[in-house]
């Protein structure tokens, strides 16, 4: 994992870069979470979707509230970057568009886009 920092009004933003799923469960995203919490003293973390399992993004599996659950809980701010426009549920789009309304999560298509959201984000 590649992981680069950038610091936005005066918040530290890292960027995970990954050629692989790395994100399966609620304890990958706690380990996720806490190396870069902890590496890189960074509380904005920004990821692509191609680092996500598929599960996350079905919510019959309650994979995504599991583990976004897991960013609330520790104060991490968190955005996936990504096309989000091949999925066709109904339900999807509109847990991305309430995320995105929110201040915790957020679903960009760039990573300029996660930069700006995370660094505005209270």
């Amino acid at each position: 994992m590649n992981i680069k920092t950038t610091e936005v009004n005066g918040h530290l933003i890292a960027i995970a870069n990954v050629d692989s799923v790395i994100l399966t469960d609620e304890q990958s995203a706690l380990d996720l979470l806490m190396t870069i919490s902890y590496n890189h003293k960074s509380s904005r973390i920004a990821l692509t979707k191609e680092a996500i399992s598929e599960d996350f993004f079905n919510l019959s599996t309650k994979l995504a509230g599991a583990v976004l659950q897991k960013f609330v809980n520790y104060n991490i701010k968190f955005a996936i970057i990504g096309d989000f426009s091949s999925y066709t549920s109904k339900s999807l789009k509109d847990f991305i568009y309430e995320c995105n309304k929110g201040n915790n999560v957020f679903f960009v298509s760039t990573e300029q886009d996660a930069i700006d959201r995370l660094s505005k984000a209270n």
